[in-house]
C-alpha cells in the first residue's frame, strides 16, 4: 500500500430559506395542525431573518470559509446580534444561496418534472442563476419550462392537486408535484424534502469544484450520507441520492452509493472512503451530503420566546474529497479508529471511552497528542436557548474528565484542555451536518500550515429515532500531517505513534514480571 488515504478538498454550502422554516420545519406544520391559532405561529414572521443578516452571521462566516473556528472562539457569546465585517455570501469552501435562487436549482435538479414555477420568478431566478456562471445553459434552460405557469395556475396545483407550495417573501411562487397518486414515499411532501436534499447536495458538489480545484471527471465513487430517504413503496429509503447528485453537479465518471447513519452518517461514509481508497478500488473518493428541511425551525418556539430571531433558517451541505496519498495532503489514520460497539451502552464514560480514549490507547497515543477533537460541533448560539446547552464542551468536558481518570492531566487542568484541543461550534442543527465533519476544510489548512498535527473526527448518532434498536452509535478517526510514507512505498521514516505503542507494551511486560528472567 502506498501511505495513507488524504483530505484532498472539502466544499461547505449553505441555503438561506426563511419561507421554507414556516412551511417545511416540522416544528412549525406540526403545530399548524394540533394548535393553529397558536401564539408561536403568529409571532414567528417577525422573528425570521433577512439574507443579509443570516450572511452576516458569523458562524454562517466560519461555515463557508470566510472567518476561522479561532474568529469565533474570540467573539462574545451570543453570536445572533453581531456582524462578521466585510461578510460575504461566497466563501473560500462554498457560497450562501438566497431562497429564491435555491428554488431555481431545486428545479434543475427536478428530472421528473415536478416543480412549477411562476414564470415572472423563474425568469428572475435563471438571470440570477446565470450571472452565477455556477450551471451550464442547458441546466438553466429548465427554467424557461415554466413560461405558462401564472398564479392561478400554481394555486390550482395546491388546493386542487395536493402539490407542495413554495414561498418566497411570503407570496406564493411555485409547487412541488406529487410524483404517484397513492404512494405515500412518492408524494409531494416527501418529493420537495428530497428534492430540497439533492439541490443542496448538488449546490456542494459544485462548490467542490470551484473552491477546491476538484476535477470531478477524476472521482471514482460518490457516497451520499445525508439523513433522508430516496425511494418508493416497494423500497422505501433504498437510494440512490449519490448518483442522483453526481449527475446533475457533472460527476460523469463516478459511480457511488448512500450510506446511512443518523447523525453519524458521515463519520461512517468518511471510513468506508477511506477503506476504498486504501485498498486501491478507487483513487478519488467524494463523501456528501445535502440539508432537511424537517430541521428548519427545530427550536423555534424557544427562539421566538426569548426574543431571539429563528437561527434554523438554513439548507447544509458539505462535500469532501477523499484521494490516494500525494504525500502532501492530511492523511487519514485507517489504523486509528474508534467505534462504539453493541456492546458499548450509552453511558457517556462509555461512549467517549470507545470513541477517543480506547483508539488512541491502541495506538500508543495520548489524548493530549491529538490537537483538536471535532465532535458534534453545533453552534450554542442555536443550543442553549432551547436548554440543549453548548454540545461541543460538553463532548470536551468529559473527554477531558476521561483523561483525568486515566492519569494524563491533573483535574486542575480540565479547564485548560477544553480550550487548547476543543472548538467553539459553528455548524447548523441540521443533524448530520454538524457531526464531526465541519472542521475537515479548516483542519486541512491548518494542517498544510503546520499548526495542527493531529486531530480526531467523531461522528455520533441516534440510533433508537428509528424505533429499531435503544443503541447509540457512533464512530471516529485521526486525521494527520502526512508523513511521507507514499514517497517510501507505504513505510513511514518513523511512525509516533507505533514507537509509543512499543514501548508501552515493553513497559507492560516488565511490570508483570516476563522480562524480570532477562535483567
Amino acid at each position: 500500500m502506498n501511505g495513507y488515504p488524504v483530505l484532498k478538498g472539502a466544499s461547505y454550502t449553505l441555503a438561506i430559506t426563511p419561507d421554507m422554516v414556516i412551511h417545511n420545519g416540522t416544528t412549525q406544520t406540526t403545530e399548524m395542525i394540533v394548535n393553529p391559532e397558536s401564539e408561536y405561529l403568529k409571532e414567528l414572521p417577525n422573528h425570521l431573518r433577512s439574507f443579509e443578516d443570516a450572511v452576516s452571521y458569523i458562524p454562517n462566516q466560519v461555515y463557508i470559509g470566510n472567518a476561522k473556528p479561532a474568529d469565533l472562539a474570540a467573539t462574545e457569546f451570543p453570536f445572533y446580534d453581531k456582524k462578521w465585517e466585510n461578510a460575504s455570501r461566497d466563501g473560500k469552501y462554498g457560497q450562501i444561496m438566497p431562497e429564491d435562487e435555491f428554488y431555481g436549482l431545486i428545479q434543475i435538479c427536478d428530472v421528473f418534472e415536478l416543480v412549477m414555477l411562476e414564470k415572472s420568478f423563474a425568469a428572475s431566478v435563471k438571470e440570477k442563476l446565470a450571472a452565477q456562471n455556477l450551471l451550464k445553459e442547458d441546466q438553466l434552460a429548465a427554467l424557461d419550462k415554466n413560461s405558462e405557469n401564472d398564479d392561478a395556475k400554481i394555486a390550482s396545483l395546491v388546493n386542487d392537486e395536493h402539490a407542495e407550495p413554495l414561498y418566497f417573501e411570503h407570496k406564493l411562487v411555485g409547487a412541488v408535484k406529487r410524483a404517484h397518486d397513492v404512494d405515500v414515499n412518492l408524494s409531494a411532501h416527501v418529493m420537495l424534502e428530497n428534492l430540497v436534499t439533492k439541490a443542496s447536495n448538488v449546490l456542494s458538489l459544485i462548490e467542490l469544484v470551484k473552491k477546491a480545484g476538484v476535477n470531478p471527471d477524476e472521482v471514482d465513487y460518490v457516497i451520499d450520507c445525508c439523513e433522508e430517504a430516496c425511494g418508493d413503496m416497494n423500497q422505501r429509503g433504498g437510494g440512490n441520492f449519490a448518483k442522483a447528485a453526481a449527475e446533475i453537479a457533472g460527476y460523469t465518471n463516478a459511480t457511488g452509493s448512500d450510506v446511512r447513519g443518523f447523525c453519524a452518517g458521515p463519520a461512517h461514509a468518511m471510513l468506508h472512503a477511506a477503506a476504498l481508497v486504501k485498498a486501491g478500488t478507487f483513487k478519488n473518493v467524494v463523501v456528501t451530503a445535502g440539508g432537511c428541511t424537517a430541521k428548519l425551525g427545530m427550536n423555534g418556539k424557544d427562539h421566538v420566546k426569548k426574543g431571539l430571531p429563528i437561527l434554523e433558517d438554513a439548507i447544509a451541505g458539505f462535500s469532501v474529497l477523499v484521494s490516494a496519498d500525494d504525500g502532501v495532503s492530511p492523511q487519514i489514520r485507517t489504523d486509528i479508529i474508534g467505534r462504539h460497539t453493541i456492546g458499548t451502552g450509552s453511558a457517556p464514560q462509555n461512549v467517549i471511552g470507545s470513541l477517543v480514549a480506547d483508539p488512541l490507547e491502541r495506538a500508543g497515543l495520548l489524548m493530549t497528542d491529538i490537537d483538536k477533537y471535532s465532535p458534534e460541533m453545533q453552534n450554542p448560539d442555536i443550543t442553549k436557548p432551547a436548554g440543549a446547552g453548548d454540545v461541543p464542551e460538553a463532548n470536551y468536558k468529559m473527554i477531558a474528565a476521561l483523561a483525568v481518570k486515566k492519569g494524563q492531566i491533573a483535574r486542575t487542568d480540565i479547564a485548560n484542555f477544553v480550550k487548547e484541543h476543543g472548538m467553539t461550534g459553528w455548524a447548523p442543527t441540521q443533524g448530520h451536518i454538524p457531526s464531526g465533519v465541519p472542521y475537515i476544510g479548516p483542519l486541512r489548512e491548518e494542517v498544510l500550515a503546520g499548526e495542527t498535527k493531529r486531530a480526531m473526527i467523531i461522528g455520533k448518532g441516534s440510533l433508537f429515532l428509528g424505533r429499531m434498536t435503544n443503541l447509540f452509535d457512533g464512530v471516529s478517526f485521526v486525521v494527520q500531517a502526512n508523513d511521507g510514507s507514499a514517497a517510501n512505498g507505504g513505510e513511514a521514516g518513523f511512525d509516533e505513534a507505533k514507537v509509543k505503542a512499543m514501548i508501552g507494551q515493553a513497559m507492560r511486560e516488565f511490570a508483570n514480571g516476563l522480562l524480570g528472567s532477562e535483567e
